[in-house]
């Protein structure tokens, strides 16, 4: 199962970063002997500044053909690491790859939006979507740890 973070922004070297590299290195290892990652990312950037509609054009087309389209979006559904984890587990279990998609700082356009298999949000606050990479890197981490029986997440 490959996952792809496809997400409006060039992320320069930077502690978010750093935070995203670690995560998803560890877990494409962690993952590996139970079906999850690797993991990638691939940005896109509006050089033109022409908006959501531009931004939506050029994620369109980063993201993996036949790929489970996940939205991250403030009116997503807000679910627990552990249902988070069995989705991905359930993905893997249909032998499918997933691709989260994030947008810039307006957001994704609705066509785009109304595409998506599952929209997820990380609560009703409104996130920076750098940080957004960083809770999202981290949490398919920990869905590859539940999966896994580790003791990384505590209940």
């Amino acid at each position: 199962m490959k996952v792809t973070i496809c997400a409006v922004g060039r992320l320069r070297k930077s502690p978010e970063l750093e935070l995203i590299s670690d995560y998803l290195e560890r877990f494409g290892k962690a993952g590996r002997a139970f079906g999850l990652g690797p993991a990638s990312v691939i940005e896109v950037e509006d050089k033109k500044n022409l908006g959501m509609e531009a931004e939506a054009a050029l994620l369109d087309r980063a993201i993996p053909a036949g790929s489970v389209l996940v939205t991250l979006d403030e009116r997503g559904d807000v679910v627990s690491s552990p249902e988070f984890a069995e989705r991905l587990a359930g993905w893997r279990d249909q032998a499918r790859d997933v691709s989260f998609v994030i947008g810039g700082a307006d957001g994704i356009a609705p066509a785009l939006r109304a595409r998506a298999d599952w929209s997820l949000s990380f609560g009703r606050m409104v996130w920076p979507h750098m940080l957004v990479r960083v809770m999202l890197a981290e949490q398919l981490y920990r869905a590859g740890q539940i999966v896994a029986g580790t003791p990384y997440h505590r209940v």
